[in-house]
């Protein structure tokens, strides 16, 4: 989906707005970025409740690109609760070129019992296929790693689908490693309410 004129029906209050410039302030916009050495300039920034709409519609991009259209099942308005509401659950940073919003990364913090430290995952990073090899993807990653290293957290990382072979070159060349022997595990929908209830999965 472009980027159309979708309207997110959950409208920010002046304190959530106070809020949100608060805390980049406190990070001193530690992640925002501008590039100007590729053939395009753009920024790296946090998210604002703004953004919301083009975020939801980036999300749905995303989710074609892999694939995985059909499992998509949210809401704008979820996303702006999840990310800005009174608990937030994950932050995003966003990548834009004027006034467009052409990428997008999505993380939350995670914990390691083994290191004992807390670390950055990320859940989604997509960039709209006009304005790839143009450095944002690393510009991304880069400005994660610093939010990890200067949280003092342990380790920042990801997951990737093994059909997607660009994407694990790209994340090698970063100095990432991928975990041949680990696999994901999920339970969702009615198998996660079966054994929630039942302790049984049918």
């Amino acid at each position: 989906m472009g980027e159309g004129g979708r309207v997110c029906p959950w409208q920010p209050s002046l304190a959530d707005r106070l809020l949100v410039f608060i805390a980049a302030q406190a990070f001193n916009l530690a992640y925002e970025a501008h590039y100007n050495m590729s053939a395009i300039a753009f920024t790296i920034r946090p998210a604002i409740p703004e953004d919301v709409p083009h975020l939801f519609d980036l999300i749905l991009a995303l989710a074609e690109y892999e694939k995985l259209a059909h499992t998509v099942n949210n809401s704008p308005d979820a996303l702006a609760e999840h990310l800005f509401g009174p608990t937030p659950y994950a932050e995003a940073l966003v990548a834009t070129v004027g006034e467009e919003r052409v990428g997008f990364a999505l993380f939350f913090t995670n914990y390691s019992s083994f290191l004992t430290q807390p670390g950055l995952y990320l859940e989604d990073l997509f960039v709209l296929p006009a304005y790839r090899r143009q450095g944002i993807g690393t510009a991304f990653f880069h400005a994660i790693a610093k939010l990890t290293v200067e949280r003092g957290y342990g380790r920042f990382e990801w997951s990737v689908l093994a059909w997607n072979q660009p994407a694990i070159a790209f994340y090698q060349q970063l100095g990432a490693t991928v975990l041949p022997d680990w696999r994901i595990t999920r339970l969702m929908g009615t198998d996660l309410q079966n054994l929630a209830v039942r302790g049984t999965i049918d």
